[in-house]
């Protein structure tokens, strides 16, 4: 299968966009490029728990969308172009508790000019599907030179 990642998109270079943005304080960590997915891991904490002790639902989302987003921008030349989440959606189906881990694999439903369409399955340690998430990332134009102001 031929890879949809820009050329010189590896691992490494996912992980080191990561700096200073939420996946670190989540505890978010690349783990897989294959040629047509990304796959990431985030353990079940305080900080990202729910009164019930267990995963909240908006992590899961953090999760999805830190995936599709990353994954998306690795398949366009981000010095012209930006793919930025429009919409998504995600349904929760099986509670971790704290203490737990979760795996998250993107994939492209459609690479399109102006949007695309990811798919993220989320599984527990043990396999289980726990949240099935689609989102739609849009194409916007980076400036070419600097505004003044």
């Amino acid at each position: 299968m031929k890879s949809i990642w820009q050329p010189g998109t590896t691992l490494e270079c996912v992980r080191g966009i990561q700096a200073g943005t939420m996946s670190p304080f989540l505890g978010i960590e690349f783990i897989e490029l294959g040629a047509d997915f990304l796959r990431a891991t985030m353990p079940v904490t305080e900080r990202n728990c729910q009164p019930m002790r267990v995963l909240h639902g908006g992590a899961s989302v953090v999760l999805a969308e830190t995936l599709a987003s990353t994954a998306a921008n690795c398949t366009v030349d981000t010095a012209r172009c930006a793919l930025v989440g429009q919409e998504i959606n995600a349904n929760h189906l099986r509670s971790v508790p704290v203490g737990g881990r979760v795996t998250g694999r993107t994939h492209p439903f459609h690479l399109g000019a102006r949007s695309q369409v990811w798919g993220i399955e989320i599984t527990d340690e043990r396999g289980r599907l726990i949240c099935v998430s689609r989102i739609t990332m849009a194409r916007i134009e980076r400036p070419l030179t600097v505004p003044t102001t």
